[in-house]
């Protein structure tokens, strides 16, 4: 493949980008809405670049791990950072529900003001991917928006309580 998929994801939220950035930031805040409607645990979040965040998504008899290594960090910006599998001891690892999966996803995330709302862009690009992974990537796109925007639905009610 010459080009590889991208997912992106557009949103504008009703709230000041410093809000819309803490939600984002915030272990706190991203474990309520990061994952949603399931358990979210943040085992480290390290907001530096180099820095990791460690978590965990609990789904009934058994968990999804995951490392984020975050490249870039511009406050209220923008956010950048290697997303990939992980097993509990923070390995590395392929995707243990899908073994095709992506090892290493390139995540960016945008923050721009919009008056007094906040345009927030997400994009997923499989990094340094094999063909097959690229495939499942591509296979897979059409579903992500449902898992974000349940997530970003979360972010609104937070930042409801936020500015109440």
């Amino acid at each position: 493949m010459s080009k590889l998929p991208e997912f992106i994801s557009d949103r504008e939220f009703d709230a000041p980008r410093e809000l819309v950035w803490r939600a984002w930031t915030d272990p706190d805040l991203l474990a309520r809405w990061y994952g949603p409607n399931i358990e979210t645990v943040i085992h480290k979040f390290d907001l530096k670049p180099g820095g990791e965040w460690r978590n965990e998504m609990k789904m009934k008899s058994m968990s999804d791990f995951s490392v984020m290594t975050f490249k870039e960090i511009t406050p209220e910006e923008k956010l950048v950072w290697h997303h990939s599998a992980s097993d509990a001891d923070w390995n590395i690892v392929s995707s243990p529900m899908m073994p095709d999966w992506p090892r290493v996803l390139l995540t960016t995330v945008t923050f721009t003001e919009a008056g007094s709302k906040t345009k927030v862009r997400l994009t997923w690009v499989p990094h340094e991917a094999s063909e097959a992974e690229i495939a499942c990537f591509a296979g897979a796109m059409e579903g992500f928006g449902s898992g974000w925007g349940a997530g970003y639905t979360i972010i609104d009610e937070i930042l409801a309580e936020l500015q109440g």
